[in-house]
């Protein structure tokens, strides 16, 4: 294939999930995006929920053809597979003819399953076990960014505040046995060995519990914190609580919150999630980025398929705050997100109207989405300039050097993903 040919940005056409616990019609980001790429009219009665961009057969991309050229659309995965020129040489070394990544925006009304992400030698072994339920054999470590206030449970509180949670919350004491939590709130438990011990014990006969004590349970505290409310004001974890017992009726993850850490994005702020940590995000909106993979074992706040042996048994039991990340600045329009993982890293671009930005060639491969606004690319080996608008989204080969222009009414606002750039230093 040409030189210029393959440095040439690819247009592409995404894929849609409609997950139950997306958001509706005009209200959906994903919605928008996906109409605008696609052409598509957005079923006002279907629930938009994630943005595919990338190689996955769970939601392929494929290649738009120039039109008049008599083309046939091939999927993106084909595509690197025929060029992987494309995808640059330590790409193909490391992780072969596909792209390591995997990006998305989702659209969340209601609260996602508590989950977790397998490794990678976890997740070859369930793939082998159940292929239908766990899809691919790769880890899934994850990084979300916040286009809206974004709220979410990642990672479990620390020590002193799960000791809180067992003296402030009956229903979870009642749970595991006066005797035992009595014991447990006496040791000292400043050894980590000793509280990750215990943080197992409590979290897995929390989840382990039969649906009828968790009924009980979860009944008696919706209950307890009505009647409280009309004395005191709620904590937002307790708030937090009472919105996921509407959501999820009797489910063990109403419980289980008191155990996670309750985050809350402001736009422009990211967190990571490393394989083996739980989390759940709650409401708002996103762009995601992770490796290519669509394993999660799931616990709670579902209708689909809860594999709690799995998930107690996985998780690192790891305590304390996630890291916020809030990007580091390229330049006065572009932010960069790295988190700790080789396969991806996310650059936010804010260009007010009128204004220039230029994304330099690198080794790696790219994936560049319009969230907002409209405007030009230009490519430095090729002649002709691409108008870019909302909904628009685009592979950029390995090599590419990248100059976007902003329209004169109005801010474009763009991501770009792509490998960690630390892999080709």
């Amino acid at each position: 294939m040409a030189m210029e040919a393959s440095q040439r940005p690819l247009r592409l056409r995404c894929s849609v999930q409609n997950y139950d616990w997306g958001r509706f019609g005009e209200e959906s980001t994903v919605a928008r995006l996906f109409r605008r790429n696609s052409g598509k009219e957005i079923e006002l009665g279907r629930p938009y929920a994630e943005f595919w961009m990338g190689t996955h057969e769970s939601g392929p991309s494929f290649v738009v053809a120039a039109e008049g050229s008599g083309t046939k659309a091939v999927t993106l995965k084909k595509w690197t597979g025929a060029n992987p020129g494309a995808l640059g040489n330590k790409v193909v070394e490391k992780w072969g003819n596909d792209l390591p990544f995997l990006f998305k925006i989702l659209s969340v009304a209601k609260a996602l399953s508590i989950q977790a992400h397998p490794d990678k030698e976890l997740a070859r072994m369930l793939h082998k076990m159940r292929p239908s339920v766990y899809k691919d054999p790769n880890h899934k470590p994850e990084m979300a960014i916040a286009l809206t206030e974004f709220k979410a449970l990642c990672g479990f509180v620390s020590i002193e505040e799960l000791k809180d949670v067992l003296v402030a919350v009956p229903e979870i004491t009642q749970l595991l046995g006066n005797d035992e939590a009595s014991k447990i709130l006496s040791q000292d438990l400043n050894g980590y060995v000793d509280a990750k011990s215990f943080l197992q014990l409590v979290f897995t006969k929390l989840m382990t519990a039969s649906k009828e004590a968790v009924s009980e349970l979860v009944s008696k505290l919706k209950a307890r914190l009505d009647l409280e409310n009309k004395i005191r004001t709620l904590t937002e974890k307790e708030q937090l609580v009472l919105l996921l017992e509407k959501q999820y009726q009797a489910d063990v993850g109403v419980i289980a919150a008191f155990l996670f850490n309750y985050v809350k994005l402001s736009p422009g702020e990211a967190l990571y999630i490393g394989p083996n940590e739980p989390h759940a995000y709650i409401s708002g909106e996103c762009i995601e980025c992770m490796a290519t993979s669509d394993n999660v074992v799931r616990a709670g706040l579902t209708p689909k398929y809860i594999d709690k042996q799995t998930l107690c048994s996985m998780l690192t039991y790891k305590q304390g705050f996630p890291e916020i990340l809030r990007g580091s600045p390229i330049n006065p329009y572009v932010s960069r997100f790295r988190p700790p993982f080789d396969e991806f890293e996310v650059d936010r671009c804010l260009l007010p109207s009128k204004e220039s930005v230029e994304f330099s060639a690198i080794p790696g491969p790219s994936i560049f989405v319009v969230v907002a606004g409209e405007g030009r690319m230009e490519v430095s080996s090729v002649v002709e300039e691409l108008k870019i608008m909302e909904g628009d989204v685009y592979f950029v080969p390995a090599q590419t050097e990248i100059r976007l222009s902003a329209c004169a009414d109005g801010l474009i606002k763009l991501y770009r993903a792509g490998v960690n750039s630390r892999i080709f230093a």
